[in-house]
């Protein structure tokens, strides 16, 4: 998995882009939903800020130790607007950029995890909205070329967004069952937007539900979400 101007970089068509990570190894951004001001969903003992830094920082650490370059988005109790994250993982830029989020309902009724990816209108009409926005360090290469890399990136990484979402999905499935499988879907995520490598969204479950809401406060169940999330990457990212 590379990115489409590093490749066309590397056989001389183009400027290169920033450096990779230490030793050419692969970079990831994960991104603890919400933070600060914003608490987010709202369940038995903890709100969504505290969990999604939980389990974000779980992930960072197994991906660190096989090797991974791991950045995150926050690692304490800060507000950070939507864009501010994306672009993060843009101007390092990033392999592969999880933003971790949970879920609730005004029924209270509704439990599951999913994970999605932007649709065709958030990367090609919202994207490119956005484009003066970030942009992904490209030393050498016009900054009108930049954008145009840009524009295409974007499209290139849906590609492998939606083969990211649908390991992250099976990945949960085997560790939390089939009922809770609610599927790989898309949506015009604003955290997601604009971001040039594959990006995906990944609700852990529904924290404001009687039953999930206990088991998501539970370090063990935790840690079988980080696990989850951690295979996926990882197999995305040796493939």
């Amino acid at each position: 998995m590379v990115k489409l101007a590093t490749t066309l970089a590397m056989i001389g068509l183009l400027g290169t882009t920033a450096a990779a990570g230490p030793s050419g190894t692969r970079r990831v951004v994960i991104d603890p939903g919400h933070g600060g001001s914003n608490a987010g969903a709202k369940g038995p003992g903890l709100n969504e800020k505290q969990l999604t830094l939980a389990i974000a920082t779980l992930v960072g650490e197994r991906l660190r130790a096989r090797g991974v370059d791991v950045h995150y988005t926050r690692t304490d109790d800060r507000t950070l607007t939507l864009r501010q994250r994306v672009a993060i993982a843009d101007r390092l830029p990033a392999d592969v950029f999880v933003s971790i989020h949970a879920n609730a309902s005004p029924t209270r009724t509704q439990r599951g995890y999913e994970t999605f990816v932007l649709t065709a209108r958030g990367i090609d009409v919202d994207g490119r909205a956005l484009r003066g926005d970030t942009t992904t360090p490209r030393p050498g290469v016009d900054p009108e070329i930049a954008l145009v890399l840009d524009d295409v990136e974007r499209g290139a990484a849906q590609w492998e967004a939606a083969d990211l979402a649908v390991r992250t999905q099976r990945a949960l499935r085997e560790r939390r069952g089939a009922s809770g499988d609610r599927g790989v879907r898309q949506d015009a995520h604003h955290v997601l937007l604009g971001a040039t490598m594959p990006a995906i969204l990944v609700e852990v479950g529904f924290l404001d539900h009687p039953i999930e809401g206990r088991e998501l406060a539970d370090p063990a169940i935790q840690a079988k979400l980080a696990g989850a999330i951690d295979e996926a990457i990882s197999d995305q990212l040796a493939d």
